[in-house]
This record gives structure tokens, sequence and C-alpha cells, in this order.
């Protein structure tokens, strides 16, 4: 596990916006890339930086990690941060993958969203968080399915509130990836998880490759 340690949160945002860039960047020099990111308020700062940089973002695709099955105008949407966050300034010109569709139930919307998901696959630049409970996307401990490495790229999941998530194997073929955490807990948790199975940290399955961004 390859662990950076940043004094405070601020300057852990900048470097890890500057990080990333750099990866794009250089990936777009090849062709089109596959940018995944989570949901959540904790990315917010880096989002905000990236959304200004000068990048050909119009060969960007930016795929959520997860998302909750409501609509887009939900407080709950992690689409909706990421119009509000990452998609604006010049990150307008990305396509975004959309992981929700008008369906009641997530398992009826799947078969119209693992086309647009599967195209733009294998992710180029993966940016992942973590629960104090190690899981990462929607991938809480015991999801034997979706960490099954014949598992389809994106899957439903049942919890508080119905989402779908990619699954291990997605994660797993991401040519860069980085997990940004905060705190004490998190800091315990992600070191604990180097001592469990998959199937008990969900994390696990990209620790061997991730570089891990913390600050307290």
């Amino acid at each position: 596990m390859n662990l950076i340690e940043y004094p405070d949160r601020e300057l852990m945002m900048i470097s890890l916006a500057d990080n990333l860039a750099a990866e794009l960047r250089l990936a777009l020099q090849l062709g089109p890339a596959t940018f995944s990111v989570p949901g959540g308020t904790t990315p917010g700062p880096v989002f905000d930086i990236l959304s200004g940089l000068d990048l050909d973002w119009g060969q960007v695709s930016v795929l959520l990690n997860d998302e909750r099955w409501v609509p887009e105008g939900d407080p709950l949407s992690n689409t909706r941060l990421l119009r509000e966050r990452l998609l604006r300034n010049r990150a307008a010109a990305a396509r975004l993958v959309p992981l929700y569709a008008d369906a009641p139930t997530p398992e009826e919307g799947l078969p119209g969203l693992l086309p647009g998901v599967e195209a733009a696959l294998p992710i180029t630049v993966l940016l992942l968080g973590m629960g104090a409970d190690m899981h990462t996307a929607s991938l809480f401990p015991g999801a034997e399915e979706a960490l099954a490495p014949d598992a389809p790229a994106l899957m439903a999941v049942a919890a508080d509130v119905p989402r779908v998530t990619l699954t291990a194997r997605v994660l797993r073929d991401a040519m860069h990836c980085h997990v940004l955490i905060t705190g004490g807990e998190k800091r315990a948790a992600i070191e604990r998880a180097e001592t469990l199975s998959e199937a008990e940290a969900p994390i696990r399955v990209v620790l061997k490759t991730a570089t891990i961004h913390w600050a307290p």
C-alpha cells in the first residue's frame, strides 16, 4: 500500500488534483480517457480545482463509482453533486456516463446502462473514497457477487436507498488508482484492511495498486 500523508486537507486536495490532472493529460495524448470518481462531499474541493484546469475535457468520459437510485434532482444524487462541483467551467465539456435511468428499480434500469459503462472501460484514472467499514464505491462487506471476477461491470445493490455500483473487476482494471480519506478513524480502517479478506474489507481489491491520500 502506497500511503501519502499530508499535513492538512487543503494541501492534500491541491496535490491530489494536480496528480489526477497529470495522469489524465498524459493519457489524453494517446486518445480518449475515462475518469471515475466518488460521490459524497469529501472530493468536492478536488472537483472544484479540476473543473477549471486546461485539459482536453471533450475527450474525457466521467463515470461515477456508484449512484443511488434517485432522480438527479434529489439531494441524495451523486450525479447532482458531480454537475455542481466537477462538470462546470472547462470540465463542462466532459461526457457524463449515466448511472441512473428513469426506471422504478436498478434491476430494471441496468440493461440500458450497461452498454454505456462497458464502452467507457477500462478506467484511465480512478478516484475512490472509503467508509469507516472499509467499503468503497457501493461494495459493502459481504458483497460476494460484486467481488467476483466474472461479475458484470455494473450491479444493483440493496441498501437503505437502492444503488448501482461498479464491481471489483472494473476497479482492479483501472490504469491509475487513488483513494482519498481523512481522519484517524479511516486511517486505522485502511491499515486494518490489509489484514482482512476482500469480503470483509472491499477496499482491499485496490490496495496493491492504489495510492492512498490521507490528511488528519
